[in-house]
């Protein structure tokens, strides 16, 4: 298959030379010093699941050098959608299936009156990974695990027979006819995740630890079901509850992204992790308040060190 991860960072460049490395035709979108690395010593990933180096690495910060492709891994930072959705439009064609595997819960819809609503799909990435240095993605979790799926639910052939190429990959990939509810399981987790590590400075282990800073990620994810649910999303009242005990299963040192960007002066995402939690806690009257807080200590940090 022909495919373009956009961009070549913890996520796109991940499952993008996981793919490569199963020779698949893969096109890594990347900008300043990560094109430089690549194109320089290739993509690397050191992974508890086997490191890979793909050497050649086909990168390019100019997606008309590509052109149209069979799938697109949209995995840009959140306030880049638009913009990358813009510039995206070469790699598409009326075959393509444009997969966002950003952090957010509302990235199909940005998406989808840009490159189309047939063409956008919802996804979900578990996997704890980050940047190590330009060009070496560091994977840690003993998870990878890609969820994708039309929002509409409806089946779609060119999703499949990527799932199936992923699986001979040996990536674990699941296609969802539910990934409306999926997306906000995921956003759950990572809202509660990200706010908490970012928050307290701390990895996912201490705040588990000690039970006021559990309580603290527990009702994070409580308020984010409670919100999702008043905007008509099937997902179970207890949601939160199934989620902390995942988190008990992993990595003690697991920090969000977020946490990685606050700690390293990047531009933040909160504003649609607890910062889009608090705005449609306000929308549909439910009460926001471990996530406003949230928003309001990491506020003044989300345009990162100027």
């Amino acid at each position: 298959m022909r495919i373009a991860a956009m961009a070549a960072g913890a996520v796109g460049g991940y499952f993008g030379a996981r793919m490569a490395a199963a020779g698949h035709d893969v096109h890594f979108i990347a900008r300043g010093n990560l094109l430089h690395a690549i194109r320089r010593n290739g993509l690397k990933v050191e992974s508890t699941f086997g490191n890979l180096h793909i050497p050649n690495a086909n990168a390019t910060s100019d997606p008309k050098d590509v052109g149209p492709v069979d799938i697109v891994l949209f995995a840009v930072k959140l306030w880049d959608t638009e913009t990358a959705a813009e510039m995206a439009r070469p790699l598409v064609d009326p075959s393509t299936r444009v997969i966002t595997f950003q952090n957010g819960v509302d990235s199909v819809e940005r998406i989808a009156p840009i490159l189309g609503a047939d063409t956008t799909v919802g996804g979900s990435a578990y996997i704890a990974s980050v940047m190590k240095e330009p060009g070496v993605v560091s994977h840690t979790s003993q998870f990878a695990r890609l969820v994708c799926g039309r929002v509409d639910g409806k089946p779609d052939a060119q999703l499949d027979a990527f799932a199936d190429a992923a699986k001979k990959a040996d990536i674990d990939i699941t296609v969802s006819p539910a990934m409306d509810v999926e997306r906000w399981q995921k956003f759950t987790f990572l809202v509660g995740l990200s706010g908490a590590t970012a928050a307290m400075r701390q990895p996912l282990g201490p705040i588990l630890a000690d039970p006021d800073t559990r309580e603290f990620l527990h009702n994070l994810m409580r308020e984010v079901v409670a919100v999702g649910r008043a905007q008509g999303v099937a997902i179970a009242a207890n949601y939160a509850d199934d989620r902390i005990t995942f988190a008990k299963t992993a990595p003690a040192t697991m920090k969000a992204s977020l946490a990685h960007d606050l700690e390293r002066g990047n531009r933040l995402e909160v504003d649609w992790l607890a910062g889009k939690v608090s705005a449609l806690g306000r929308e549909f009257s439910v009460p926001t308040p471990a996530n406003d807080a949230v928003y309001a200590l990491l506020k003044l940090h989300r345009m990162g060190r100027q």
